[in-house]
Parts: structure tokens; sequence; C-alpha cells
């Protein structure tokens, strides 16, 4: 499951989908979730999920991760 996955924790449903049952989530979606912080919520499934769009996100935070940071330093 996590072969190929970011190095970060990541949070499914089980087969019988306890969580659904649990919290009533009634439609599917793909969240990205960075320190308590929903960064990216997909559109509803399973019609709505757009893999492309969620790739393009993961792709411009892994470009911004490698990128320089400029510090600015007020004196």
């Amino acid at each position: 499951m996590r072969e190929g996955a970011p190095d970060c924790p990541l949070a499914v449903d089980t087969m019988d989908n306890a969580s659904s049952a649990a919290y009533g989530a009634y439609f599917e979606r793909l969240y990205v979730i960075q320190e308590e912080k929903v960064m990216y919520q997909g559109g509803r499934g399973p019609e709505g999920y757009k893999i492309s769009e969620l790739r393009s996100w993961l792709d411009q935070y892994k470009t911004r991760l490698q990128s320089p940071s400029t510090v600015v330093i007020q004196v």
C-alpha cells in the first residue's frame, strides 16, 4: 500500500467502510492535509475525482520543497 507513497501518514477507510459508517461520510473525496489544515480537496467521487488535478498539486508541492527558500531579514 505504501510502496511509492510519499513519506507521510496515510489515512484510508477499510473495505467495510467503517469510517464512512462511523462519521456519516456520504461522498468520497481525495484530500491532502498538512499540519491539520486541508491543503487540497478534490471533487465528490467517484465521478468528481480528478486524479490529474491531484497529481498536479502534488507535483507543484514537490517542486516547492526542492526549490531553495527565500529568506528576508530586515535590519
